[in-house]
């Protein structure tokens, strides 16, 4: 999560700044936390910074791009550095629709292509008014394509970012073509043990805490997971805000060692979709 705290002393600000990092973290306290994220004032003056118990000092945040996607407020800047942590193996981002959560998953996912072997993107097919998708025309995957649309959307802006010959974009034509990135279904890897792989569910709302429990439990060695999803946008009525398995993760992992959790609270889309996630 993110806490924010005034009245900080500006000099400390200051040094954060210059230095990259500090072990002034009484400054914190009593809002300390474990892989937590702060914005840190004084009047006009701010830094963002990050704390963990492993190192014991607070990490200055910046906002650097990820594979092309700069973020535009201090939550995205705090998710991406959560997703690009080589020390959290295990990441929920939650927000409304249109606040990047999962843009920023799949951008830092393509930004540390080399450590894993494969990125794997996922989600739940929960039909809209749950109808059965048996009821759709065509074969399997004509069936499901609807429904991963999104995810191809997301690797599409974000392969718009450079030219058809940049480097980057090669890159992500190279990693389709030797199935290096997948965008599949969440009940196609039911049963795999994921190794070297960054693993990213979306809509992770729409799955009960026993389904999240036993993805989690699947991850092998160097496997990192990203769960993002909206709590207040359910697609099946026997789950809520709290019984969700989203919700259930961030309830029961808070402060843990591996985890981190960030709130996406601003929307970024349009202010047509902010104006509908405001007032519809």
């Amino acid at each position: 999560g993110k806490t924010l705290i005034e009245g900080v002393d500006a000099d400390a600000i200051r040094k954060l700044y210059v230095q990259g990092s500090t072990r002034k973290i009484t400054m914190l306290d009593p809002y300390r936390q474990n892989n937590h994220y702060y914005v840190l004032r004084n009047g006009s003056s701010s830094a963002l910074g990050y704390f963990s118990e492993a190192t014991r000092s607070i990490e200055r945040i910046d906002k650097d791009y990820a594979y092309g996607i700069k973020p535009r407020n201090a939550e995205q800047a705090f998710a991406l550095h959560a997703i690009t942590n080589p020390d959290v193996s295990l990441v929920t981002i939650c927000g409304v629709a249109g606040t990047g959560k999962t843009l920023l998953a799949l951008a830092g996912a393509l930004e540390q292509r080399n450590r894993f072997d494969q990125i794997i993107l996922a989600r739940p097919i929960v039909a809209l008014s749950n109808r059965d998708i048996g009821f759709l025309p065509g074969d399997a995957e004509e069936k499901i394509n609807p429904y991963m649309q999104p995810l191809w959307d997301n690797l599409n802006f974000i392969k718009s970012q450079f030219g058809e010959n940049e480097r980057k974009s090669r890159v992500i034509e190279e990693l389709k073509a030797q199935k290096k990135i997948t965008i599949c279904p969440l009940a196609y890897i039911r049963g795999r043990s994921l190794t070297n792989a960054i693993f990213i569910i979306d809509e992770a709302q729409n799955l009960t805490p026993h389904e999240v429990k036993t993805i989690i439990t699947r991850a092998g060695e160097n496997c990192k997971i990203i769960l993002t999803g909206d709590v207040r946008q359910i697609d099946t009525p026997y789950l809520d805000e709290q019984s969700n398995g989203l919700s259930y993760v961030i309830d029961r992992l808070r402060g843990k060692d591996l985890y981190a959790h960030i709130t996406l609270e601003k929307g970024e889309r349009s202010d047509l979709a902010n104006l509908a996630n405001t007032f519809l």
